[in-house]
């Protein structure tokens, strides 16, 4: 579980970095008071006054998706990240930040899809997988990561 964990929580966070976030910390250890259910936690800064709105909920709603994708691609297992309960945050924190931009439930569901699959071509690449499973070797061997180890991993591979 703590792989499959660390897989999701460096998509969002190779995510974050690639879309002008900054990561303050990711861990597999999460604080307990936020929640039973979670088992990882990431805590990612926007800086808000170099973005659009409408950029910067794009730009959430990649990060949201980007851990669902990394566990789909890590597992070969091809879901709707709104079908999977373990995803449910994920796919509402994106939910509510394409409803910034496309009021019409429809057309949001056929944004969400489409970033999905863009996303799974995008971490699916070579040389992001490479950042992003460098990403889970060091998050499995200690657990928690600032964001300035992250940036250094990501960058040693871009």
């Amino acid at each position: 579980m703590e792989e499959i964990n660390a897989y999701h929580e460096a998509g969002h966070a190779l995510l974050a970095i690639l879309v002008g976030a900054r990561v303050r910390h990711v861990s597999l250890i999460p604080e307990w008071g936020e929640g039973p259910d979670r088992f990882a936690e990431i805590q990612v800064e926007w800086p808000i006054d170099q973005f659009t709105s409408r950029e910067l909920h794009q730009k959430m709603v990649m990060v949201a998706l980007a851990g669902p994708v990394a566990e789909m691609i890590h597992t070969g297992a091809p879901y709707h990240p709104g079908l999977v309960g373990e995803w449910a945050s994920d796919w509402q924190a994106a939910w509510h930040s394409v409803a910034r931009f496309i009021s019409d439930r429809q057309q949001r569901m056929i944004f969400l899809e489409r970033a999905t699959k863009e996303l799974y071509t995008l971490v699916s690449q070579d040389h992001h997988w490479a950042a992003l499973a460098a990403i889970v070797d060091e998050l499995v061997a200690h657990e928690t990561l600032d964001g300035d180890q992250v940036e250094h991993i990501v960058q040693t591979w871009l």
